[in-house]
């Protein structure tokens, strides 16, 4: 799993990072079936939490899970340097979502040469909400970007004004997949979807991330 390191929120002076639902629905969802899971952040280390994303309305089970999973806590504080993974090392990769993952996993070198390396090896790859920005900038051997003519979905232009943030992000999501050439796919806000094309899997906001997560163990 490839967190986010980034913990500005633009210039607003607020912290952002990773969202905490979309991290531990899948790392439960993943540890439940056995899986393997190692944490990487482009800095390694502590990875920065969304603090919105630990308010009272944002919790869940899994969620509580977490507070209480002094482990679980231990690899978000320890992640490991995404420059040093190697694809070889595993059988799928997720990248949870947050407002960070626009800022410092979009055009991150290590990260396009990891989901590139995956996609070669014909692995899946599965991003949900923000974190489908890692997908971006990820190209095929002839040079397409790899979400051209696919069924790709994340966080949506309507979802991104709802929480008042159009004006403070990098970039518009939406806009950029389909910029790309993406069959940018949605539903109505804040309803849980995800889209599996080939070897990439991805969800469109919050309440997605345990659908993507299963879509990516159905994978494995």
């Amino acid at each position: 799993m490839v967190i986010t390191s980034h913990d500005q929120l633009g210039n607003t002076g607020e912290k952002t990072g990773f969202w905490v639902e979309e991290f531990a629905a899948p790392y439960y969802a993943f540890i439940d079936a056995g899986v393997t899971v190692t944490l990487a952040s482009p800095k390694g280390g502590q990875a920065p939490i969304d603090p919105k994303s630990e308010l009272a309305d944002f919790q869940t089970p899994a969620t509580k899970r977490f507070d209480n999973d002094a482990k679980a806590q231990a690899l978000v504080a320890n992640t490991q340097l995404l420059a040093q993974m190697n694809e070889a090392d595993f059988d799928g990769v997720f990248y949870p979502g947050g407002h960070g993952p626009l800022w410092d996993l979009t055009d991150n070198a290590d990260s396009i040469a990891l989901l590139e390396g995956f996609l070669a090896a014909k692995k899946p790859i599965a991003a949900v909400c923000h974190a489908t920005a890692a997908f971006l900038n990820i190209k095929t051997p002839s040079g397409e970007f790899v979400v051209k003519d696919k069924a790709v979905t994340g966080f949506t232009n309507s979802e991104e004004d709802a929480v008042q943030l159009t004006d403070i992000v990098p970039f518009l999501l939406e806009d950029e997949l389909i910029k790309r050439g993406g069959d940018y796919q949605k539903v109505a806000d804040w309803h849980a979807f995800a889209v599996q094309d080939g070897l990439m899997i991805s969800g469109q906001n919050p309440a997605s991330s345990e659908l993507v997560a299963d879509k990516l163990l159905g994978a494995l």
